[in-house]
């Protein structure tokens, strides 16, 4: 298990001073930290169809890139390339492990651990992301500078790279193995590495204002919600008809207004949409086949885990928890009211002894709802 040190900060004072404000160097953030995940595990994850996976390398001064899956990268030389994958935490068990010292955020803020394999002089280039990172050195070395947070003119340096033009860093260091370097969105950086290096950063993700009614029309759509009319039987006679009058603006507005004043509706949508998994989970078939009298035994066992697979979104609200309900990737589920605060025990936990939910045991809806979940391949026993 890992522990971070936040430079002797508290969570409190690192959110006060650092987050969404100014980037921070964490020196021997993880002490004696080791890679999760070796080069050789993480070159063949990059064999998977369904995992994402990009190379990124420099050829005559040029920016390249291309997607995988990857098998042979003799091609490339022992310089001037990275390998990069996408949602590792959704793939091994000691990757996802890092997220656990970033739980002081909440789970619909996190987006995933992305891991890079690099030789010397490796790199994706100065570039701006437009979420939270927190980028651990695993072995070797790397040379990274941030800079502030101006705006930048982008450059397209390949179709699958955007880079942002020379900056002026406000930090300029060599990250040893450990060390742990926090970038707010918006602000410029780049590392290069010095040695053969690993390095693994846990990102958090927000939304666009125009992707939240965007989807909330979606949303509604799909639910056949909101489809009846905006009408208007108070209607008098006008002698300007080309003008929208301020009657119509305010009706309008009034439509848009009630949509959005749903809170059941709101709520039930961010639920299904934060929850949402933007990787694919690594779902084991033969762990979806659990029987009830198995779950039974499970649950007087005091020495069984029961452990949620890597990269799977939980989420709840306090009003809707009160109502048993519980999301989990894009969907809806709903406990008896009595069971509450069981929903609670799965969002904010990664795993959970079964002493802890011996007290629900004797519960038959929910041991129906907790086998849907598991026999869906998001949950699984441990003895």
């Amino acid at each position: 298990m890992y522990t971070i040190d936040l430079n002797q900060l508290t969570p409190q004072q690192f959110l006060n001073e650092y987050w969404q404000k100014k980037p921070l160097l964490i020196r021997q953030g993880i002490s004696n930290f080791e890679d999760p995940i070796s080069p050789d595990e993480f070159a063949g994850l990059a064999m998977e169809e369904q995992i994402e996976s990009r190379l990124v390398w420099q050829k005559d001064g040029e920016w390249q890139a291309e997607h995988g899956p990857f098998e042979d990268y003799s091609h490339l030389g022992d310089k001037d390339w990275s390998l990069l994958i996408q949602g590792v935490d959704h793939w091994d068990e000691q990757v996802a492990e890092l997220i656990r010292p970033f739980r002081f955020l909440p789970n619909w803020r996190i987006d995933d651990v992305m891991v890079s394999y690099a030789t010397p002089g490796g790199g994706v280039g100065p570039h701006v992301d437009n979420y939270d990172v927190f980028i651990i050195q695993g072995s070797g070395k790397r040379h990274w500078q941030v800079g502030s947070n101006t705006e930048l003119k982008e450059v397209v340096a390949n179709s699958a790279l955007l880079h942002v033009e020379k900056f002026t860093p406000i930090i300029d260091v060599e990250l040893l193995p450990g060390d742990i370097l926090y970038i707010p969105p918006g602000f410029p950086h780049q590392g290069v590495a010095i040695e053969p290096s690993m390095s693994f950063s846990v990102g958090f993700r927000t939304t666009a204002k125009s992707h939240l009614f965007s989807n909330f029309a979606d949303y509604l759509i799909d639910q056949q919600l909101g489809s009846d009319m905006v009408v208007d039987p108070e209607r008098q006679p006008t002698t300007t008809p080309g003008l929208i009058d301020s009657n119509d603006i305010d009706k309008l507005k009034s439509a848009l207004h009630e949509m959005l004043s749903d809170d059941d509706k709101i709520l039930d949508y961010l639920g299904n949409s934060l929850s949402q998994c933007k990787h694919e989970l690594a779902i084991d078939p033969d762990l979806q086949d659990m029987s009830m009298d198995q779950l039974s035994e499970f649950l007087q066992d005091d020495e069984s885990l029961l452990i949620r697979i890597g990269g799977l979104r939980c989420m709840y609200f306090d009003q809707e928890s009160m109502l048993g309900r519980l999301y989990v990737n894009g969907e809806s589920y709903v406990f008896s009211q009595q069971q509450h605060a069981v929903t609670q025990l799965l969002a904010n936990n990664s795993e959970l002894g079964a002493q802890q939910l011996q007290t629900f045991a004797q519960d038959d809806d929910f041991k129906i709802q907790l086998l849907q979940l598991i026999n869906l391949g998001y949950w699984y026993w441990q003895e």
